[in-house]
């Protein structure tokens, strides 16, 4: 190589060494435009991300909507019927076939209807109290004065009384003497009237367990022995054994009359 070659390719070497002069006007404008295109790459890069996404939430759907057809909606799933709320305790019950009556914790025996004249059952209300009020003894045809009775209404309009069983205190808790009514023991009798207000609920259950000889209509009484009495009707005030018997309808009644 020629010495003139030599020195011409070093003269354009260093030429090239040269940097160009751009003045600073020229140096922003380029960092603007850089600037410009990466955020032209950086819009394209997120806008292609999202149409990625878009279309494969578009596929999942399209390929588990046959699924979803099939299943019923919440809205359209049966439903199990609203529980019919179960009624609130008794305050009271009355257990006919243990001859029982319960307050408080506390156990009163007691003497209902007899089996021709049985007590009836059901939920019923406490609606009048008295200190004294006449109740029937023999289906309505004899009255007895009896104390703290306690008045009670069913629902359906049927109605009994609960009170002192003052002709045969004997009975509550061993047979069944009255045409319907509760009856209690005298001390039994002042207690409950004391403890149950008005509004308070009584519950009877049950029914009369039959035992010999407690029948105390005049028809069936008449010249037995009755448990803790001598004579069918003989004990009740007003009558002897001599009295003539009166018909007995054979329907169950309870009356109650004003206290006279």
């Amino acid at each position: 190589m020629s010495d003139e070659l030599a020195s011409g390719l070093r003269e354009l070497a260093q030429d090239a060494e040269t940097l160009p002069s751009v003045s600073g006007a020229e140096i922003r404008l380029r960092a603007v435009r850089r600037r410009r295109r990466r955020f032209r790459w950086t819009a394209v890069t997120v806008a292609g991300a999202c149409a990625a996404v878009s279309l494969a939430l578009v596929v999942a759907l399209n390929l588990t909507g046959g699924d979803r057809e099939d299943r019923p909606s919440p809205a359209a799933s049966p439903t199990a019927p609203p529980s019919t709320p179960s009624p609130a305790a008794p305050d009271a019950t009355v257990d006919l076939s243990r001859r029982m009556l319960t307050v408080a914790g506390r156990d009163l025996p007691i003497s209902s209807g007899s089996v021709r004249y049985p007590t009836a059952t059901g939920r019923m209300t406490v609606v009048t109290k008295d200190s004294v009020r006449a109740l029937s003894l023999f289906a309505g045809k004899y009255m007895e004065k009896v104390a703290w009775v306690i008045g009670l209404r069913a629902a359906d309009g049927t109605t009994n009384f609960v009170g002192t069983l003052t002709s045969d205190e004997k009975a509550p808790g061993t047979y069944d003497v009255t045409t319907g009514w509760i009856g209690l023991r005298r001390a039994d009798a002042v207690w409950l009237y004391k403890e149950l207000a008005l509004g308070a609920v009584v519950e009877v259950r049950g029914a009369t367990t039959p035992t010999p000889a407690t029948d105390l209509s005049p028809s069936a009484t008449e010249g037995t022995v009755l448990p803790g009495g001598t004579g069918g009707a003989a004990p009740y005030p007003g009558r002897t054994a001599a009295t003539p018997v009166p018909s007995v309808p054979t329907a169950p009644s309870v009356v109650a009359v004003p206290a006279g």
